[in-house]
Formats: C-alpha cells, structure tokens, sequence
C-alpha cells in the first residue's frame, strides 16, 4: 500500500543537523588554531576534528535518507552533500579543506539510495555514501577515506486464527533495525486489508501493542476478515525520523 507522505520532517532535521556540524567543527577547528598558535597540536585534536566531520556527515545522511523515505526527492541526497561539502571547504580560512563524496551506484543502491518495501514481511530504506577528506596547511595535514552505510530495516511476520464466522484475531511481530542492530520506533502503524481497503484497526478491535524494548514489537487485534487470506501491513518511523514499512500474509494457526 501506498506510504503517508510527511516529507519536511527529514529536511527540518537536517537543517538542524548541519547548523550544530558547523558549530561543532567550528569549535574543533579553533581548538586546532590555538594549538598552532601556542605550538602544541596534539594528535587528540586532529582525532577529535576527525570525529566531528565524520558526526556531521553521518547526521547528513541520515537526515536525507529521512527526507528521501518519507515521500522527498531521490536527489535531496546529492543536494544536501554538496551543501555539506561546500560547508567544510569554507571552515577552515587557513589552508586548504576539502570534503569529496561519491554515491554508491553498485546494486541495489542507485545515486546512493536503497527504498524497498516488499511484500513478503521486509522493508528497507537505506543510503551509502562513500566520502574522501582532505586538510592540509603548514602544521597540519589531514587524508581520511570513509564509508557511510545507513540502514534501516522492518521485519514482519503475522498469523491469525478463526475466532467465529469471519472474525480473525490477527498478531503481527515487528523487529526494527538499525545498521543490522534493534533499534526504537518512533511510530508503529499497523493496516489489515478488507476488499480493496486498507483499515487501521483500533479499540473496537481489541487492538494493543506490545513494545519490548528491544526493537521488537507485537501487535494483536480483532477483525472481521470474509477473505481467507489476511494481509497486513506495517509502517515504522524510528527515532531517526526514517520511515519504512512492509507487507505481509498471515498465516493461519
């Protein structure tokens, strides 16, 4: 079924993210500067800038790949890493800082996005790109090579048994993912298929959800089904503000 579209959540988040990556690679950039001032840049500040620039960029990433699956442009991706990488070349006055970016093209992933919502229980929406920084000046050289693979995953199972007539009690197990490791759902929504319609169910279905806390979620309800055949989908936002979602068939205990 077909996604609900909120495609300024990612692009305010990323707007956020890229005002707090300049002022945290502002403030170890200065850190830097004082160091060659007072003639004492320690490896610790160079490690530090390091891991700032690589924060910055993964926040980057994720806040697009929030953008993309949430009903955004498959080209938010490109446009948001070159307004990252022309942000870095302008931190640094005192030499030459310089952040290239490529978008992985080997498949599945196409101008660095993977979005695949199956129907048979797994969803994925993912990004991949692979960055090459540069910073050199007089005291200070810098040369990192870095991949950046985001990844979340939905994994659906369902079964149902006959309650009476066409009441179905239906139970549907959900496990998020991040990077291939449990991760917390912002939102869980769960749809049942009727005719041609996708319905939420609700209280009058004796609905309830379960939250392990663990990334793993259980969702049981009531319903009245005339079909054999149960489909469910399941539509996941995690903490990242990235959105996926799976279908999948119940099958019958």
């Amino acid at each position: 079924m077909e996604m609900k579209r909120r495609r300024n959540s990612g692009q305010i988040l990323l707007i956020a993210t890229l005002i707090m990556a300049s002022l945290l690679l502002s403030a170890q950039l200065y850190i830097l500067d004082v160091g060659k001032i007072t003639s004492e840049v320690e490896s610790d500040s160079l490690t530090d800038f390091v891991l700032a620039l690589k924060l910055g960029s993964r926040h980057v990433v994720v806040g697009s790949l929030a953008n993309i699956s949430n009903g955004g442009q498959s080209s938010t991706l490109e446009s948001n890493l070159l307004r990252w990488s022309s942000l870095i070349s302008t931190q640094y006055p005192f030499g030459r800082s310089t952040l290239n970016y490529s978008l992985r093209e080997t498949a599945p992933y196409s101008s660095g996005a993977w979005i695949n919502w199956t129907t048979n229980g797994v969803g994925v929406s993912s990004a991949y790109v692979d960055f090459a920084y540069k910073l050199s000046d007089r005291e200070t050289s810098i040369n990192q090579t870095y991949g950046m693979n985001i990844k979340t995953t939905v994994l659906v199972e369902s079964t149902y048994r006959i309650l009476s007539g066409d009441t179905k009690q239906i139970n549907v197990t959900i496990n998020l993912l991040n990077e291939a490791q449990p991760a917390l759902a912002e939102q869980v929504t769960i749809y049942y298929k009727v005719s041609n319609s996708w319905l939420i169910p609700n209280t009058t279905n004796t609905y309830e959800i379960i939250d392990y806390g663990n990334g793993t979620y259980i969702a049981s309800f009531n319903a009245d089904i005339p079909s054999q055949s149960v489909e469910v989908s399941t539509h996941v936002v995690d903490k990242r503000e990235i959105y996926v979602q799976a279908n999948a068939t119940s099958i019958q205990i």
